[in-house]
């Protein structure tokens, strides 16, 4: 069994985020020249379903560990850390033992509620094996056009984190219908990291990051490091690449625009090795690095 003295609960502040702006390191003047990984002080996190698990659906432990081990060390690290975790309904589909992903909404919603459970328990036992709290946080749609909810979960992300917790996001798989739902846990992400003012946000995915063309069918495809101008590579994003996802490069340039435009420095990196976050914040180039629009 790992120390349990590994990390201690961060400190309460003497006022609660509600009260007091979170100021986003990014947007600090006299860092202004710096890379925006490197001084970020709340990073939302985003993992695929292809990155959780296994093509059988069941959970791949060893980068799930490792996932949370580098999560952990970063919150040792002294950041506010969100992770938007996809997963559920893969997840659900191989505890339930069934051979596909249902095609209709209530097997969906149902695979969802098993697998949601499963998650939550992973994440909560790997988690406090490092002395770090969790707390599950499911949104639908409607909480950013309500202005009202839109508040509260506001007040409560910050609370959380207040509390020195790991928010862990996902849609409301199990009663989010068309009229409410995300429909992808990129643009979920997104909307994350502008509800909790973010200085980063980083998507987890089965590809190294934006490329010129499909890596998988082009071999002349070179990978784009930096996007200055998320317009310019509108172009060139694809469908999903996996069978148990739901969201494809286009989802992800999606997600970019909605962080970019909220002032949002974004990356896309390969989460087969979560290790590689350390580059991302040691300020190393990985990925693919979206500029956030300056003020």
């Amino acid at each position: 069994m790992r120390a349990a003295l590994l990390a201690s609960p961060s400190p309460l502040r003497e006022k609660a985020p509600g009260d007091v702006p979170y100021t986003k390191g990014c947007g600090k003047e006299e860092n202004k020249e710096m890379n925006c990984f490197e001084q970020a002080g709340r990073v939302v996190i985003k993992v695929g379903t292809s990155t959780l698990t296994h093509p059988s659906g069941h959970i791949n432990i060893r980068r799930l560990e490792n996932l949370v081990k580098v999560l952990s060390d970063l919150k040792n690290s002294g950041k506010d850390v969100i992770l938007v975790s996809s997963g559920a309904i893969g997840v659900g589909v191989g505890k339930l033992g069934l051979k596909a992903r249902p095609a209709d909404t209530p097997g969906k919603q149902a695979a969802a509620a098993v697998g949601q459970c499963e998650l939550m328990y992973l994440y909560d036992k790997l988690f406090s094996e490092y002395n770090h709290t969790v707390a599950q946080v499911l949104l639908t749609r409607d909480i950013v056009e309500l202005p009202q909810r839109k508040t509260h979960v506001v007040n409560t992300f910050n609370r959380l984190l207040e509390y020195g917790a790991i928010p862990i996001v996902n849609e409301n798989d199990t009663v989010a219908v068309e009229e409410i739902e995300f429909g992808d846990n990129d643009t979920l992400s997104a909307l994350v990291a502008q509800l909790v003012q973010a200085d980063v946000l980083v998507l987890l995915s089965d590809i190294d990051g934006l490329y010129t063309a499909n890596p998988r069918t082009d071999p002349d495809a070179k990978l784009i490091t930096k996007v200055p101008s998320i317009e310019q590579v509108e172009s060139a994003a694809e469908g999903a690449g996996s069978s148990l996802g739901t969201g494809g490069m286009i989802t992800k340039i999606n997600a970019a625009k909605i962080a970019v435009d909220s002032g949002i420095d974004m990356a896309i990196m390969n989460g087969n090795h979560p290790e590689n976050l350390y580059r991302l914040f040691d300020g190393e180039e990985i990925g693919t690095h979206f500029i956030r629009k300056k003020e």
